[in-house]
């Protein structure tokens, strides 16, 4: 499928699992790579759901980083297939590119072309060559603009 542009802004990001809706979401807890990030229930604070999703350099066709809208110095990286939120500098940050499949996107690491997959609710996402099963398609819930609050 082809790739698709997706409009900057603070998105929630749902993972398509079985059960209640669950979000992708930083964990409290840091490890040696960052915190992990997991598929989890809606928190009645967004500061760990809410995420920013913004293209690397303001052209069309650019890949898009993906980091926290609260804290916006932790951003998304993939140490050993694995997605974890980390503050480390923005140019260390993974990069990202997303494909329209039926219902919804598959999000996909731009260097290796790895799909993100959720598991199951509390698993931590992995990252995995892309295959048309639900458990990698997500939907991408449009929460405000940029600069807005």
């Amino acid at each position: 499928m082809p790739l698709i542009p997706v409009r900057p802004g603070i998105y929630k990001i749902h993972a398509h699992i079985i059960g209640p809706t669950s979000l992708v979401t930083a964990t409290e807890h840091a490890l040696k790579h960052g915190a992990p990030v997991i598929t989890d229930r809606m928190n009645p604070l967004p500061i760990e759901q809410d995420w920013i999703i913004e293209p690397v350099e303001p052209i069309p066709g650019s890949p898009y980083v993906i980091h926290l809208a609260h804290h916006e110095a932790a951003g998304l990286v993939i140490p050993e297939g694995k997605l974890y939120v980390n503050s480390v500098p923005r140019g260390e940050w993974e990069k990202f590119v997303f494909e329209r499949v039926i219902g919804g996107v598959k999000i996909l690491s731009e260097k290796q072309q790895h799909a993100w997959r959720s598991g199951h609710r509390g698993a931590q996402i992995t990252l995995v060559e892309p295959k048309p099963e639900f458990q990698e398609t997500f939907t991408l819930e449009f929460v405000s603009p940029l600069n807005e609050e």
